[in-house]
């Protein structure tokens, strides 16, 4: 648990009675929050749940349409999130919104120089306010590498350190963990503790419930605009919180195989593209659910895009029900039964702009035109509302922009766009990333149907628990290569979950004969 830390005589911030609505929608109701000097405090949530709307009011962002702001003891009125900026709060988004061509000394030192209006940058104090920060949390970056080359971990690093330059009082971390691996997380979550130590006040959002135990001094739940109520951390644990945000009992089902029939559907055989990945081998059955996982950089996503035709493979083969296949673009993989849902729901699985009904139709437009091949609107509304229907995607409109969506809600139309194609191989590469815990249940419940209903499915996480509890079996990679292969009986052995996470953090520990080891 995180160290604890005396509540102050008063709060930083006072928030009393918050409200706002948008399009006759009412996002917060009532909210009271407050957070006290020099504590880490969480705020718990499913999407939509409010969360992100109220650190917008605080930050200046939105104006609430009733209730007051206190920061500091003194009544606060932000029009606009420069006078937030000005008081000391600062927020990092989800997105970072930082400048990837600039470098990592003018990330930092951005705001505090514009703040200045000094018509000359000094490239020299430039530097010198971000070495200033980088020491302050004891990292050692080049200042003048684009942060457009660095891991998204240190971008993540950069971004503490450009609010820390404006003197911030209170620090507000939005999902800050979603694309990092587990030694970054503990890495980041390291900084933060060493933050609150030196008087920061910070409020970290977080679907990863073993992260917000793992440093939060108290927690505030919110669900459907209104705060549930404040729990001091020890009070809780995932259980209790996960119903707090939920109204539910949130449990997820281990996955067993029980399928007789073992003959492959794909195989896999020394498949490579060079400075990617090489000689990798696996097979996938009917109701299998092959978990393959590893650091980013492993070569896991860059495999499979390789299985859809978005990565050229430059050696090996691929099989298809006992068949050799040629896959060398999506409709390749589509024509032999391969689906794909991406990495990045956002950039490569949805079309934002567009309604829930265009995103939910899209791999099936043959099923949606007329005989003169042009687009049929009711049976484009017919089949959007079937796979709408089919993954219970809770907003039944199928004519609202996918965009307007939750991050769960998105990714059950991404799923579902696939599932009337009907894929012999349905390969999931981090489907629950940035999703609530609601949400992540009733997708995980989907994978599993459609792999008892006989469907081969490959899902690719960087997240120990979710490959051990959705699995049958499990490939490591690392550096390109697969680096170790685990059965069921493995899977389901006691203690099994930390000595994965022991081999993906520390590959280059295992033994030389356990490296060359392959799937079969």
């Amino acid at each position: 648990m995180p160290e604890t830390n005396p509540a102050a005589s008063s709060p930083l911030l006072s928030a009393r009675g918050l409200e706002i609505s948008f399009g006759g929608i009412q996002a917060l109701r009532g909210v009271d929050l407050d957070i006290a000097p020099g504590e880490i405090h969480c705020l718990a949530g499913e999407n939509g749940s409010g969360k992100s709307t109220f650190t917008k009011i605080v930050a200046g962002v939105y104006q609430a349409d009733a209730g007051e702001i206190a920061f500091n003891g003194e009544p606060a009125h932000w029009h606009h999130p420069s006078d937030a900026v000005a008081a000391g709060i600062q927020v990092i988004y989800q997105d970072l919104s930082l400048f990837p061509h600039l470098s990592v000394a003018e990330n930092i030192a951005v705001n505090h120089m514009m703040q200045d209006r000094s018509p000359i940058i000094s490239r020299k104090r430039m530097r010198a306010i971000a070495k200033e920060q980088l020491e302050r949390i004891g990292l050692d970056l080049p200042l003048d590498a684009p942060v457009g080359s660095l891991s998204m971990a240190n971008r993540q690093l950069v971004a503490i350190c450009r609010a820390l330059s404006m003197d911030a009082r209170l620090l507000f971390m939005d999902e800050p963990t979603t694309a990092l691996t587990h030694r970054e997380v503990s890495r980041l979550l390291e900084i933060v503790l060493d933050l609150k130590r030196r008087g920061l006040s910070i409020v970290f959002i977080s679907h990863k419930l073993d992260e917000v135990f793992s440093i939060a001094d108290n927690i505030s739940v919110f669900r459907d605009g209104i705060k549930v109520g404040d729990f001091a951390a020890a009070d809780l644990d995932e259980v209790s919180l996960s119903r707090h945000m939920t109204g539910r009992d949130v449990t997820y089902e281990r996955y067993h195989r029980t399928q007789d029939d073992d003959r492959p559907v794909l195989e896999v055989k020394e498949l490579a593209r060079e400075g990617h990945y090489t000689d990798v081998t696996f097979d996938v059955r009917r109701g299998d659910i092959l978990g393959v996982i590893g650091l980013l950089g492993s070569g896991r996503t860059e495999m499979a895009l390789s299985l859809f035709g978005l990565n050229d493979h430059t050696g090996g083969s691929i099989v298809v029900d006992g068949e050799p296949v040629t896959i060398r673009a999506p409709w390749d993989a589509m024509r032999h039964g391969i689906a794909l849902v991406p990495e990045d729901r956002h950039e490569q699985g949805l079309f934002g702009k567009q309604s829930v009904a265009v995103n939910a139709t899209a791999t099936m437009l043959e099923r949606i035109l007329t005989s003169v091949r042009t687009l049929s609107p009711a049976k484009e509304k017919a089949l959007a509302q079937r796979v709408v229907d089919e993954m219970k995607v809770n907003n039944r409109d199928i004519a609202t922009r996918v965009s307007n969506l939750s991050g769960g809600n998105q990714q059950k139309v991404v799923i579902g766009k696939w599932l009337f194609r009907d894929p012999k191989v349905f390969i999931l590469d981090s489907p629950t990333v940035g999703i609530d815990i609601g949400s992540k249940s009733e997708i995980y419940d989907q994978i599993h149907r459609l792999a008892r209903e006989d469907m081969a499915v490959i899902m690719i996480s960087d997240e120990a628990e979710e490959v051990v509890a959705n699995c049958n079996r499990i490939l490591v990679m690392h550096d390109g290569r697969i680096l170790r292969t685990f059965q069921e009986e493995e899977i389901r052995a006691e203690g099994f979950r930390d000595r994965l996470d022991e081999i993906i953090s520390n590959p280059d520990d295992q033994d030389q004969s356990e490296q060359q080891e392959v799937a079969r």
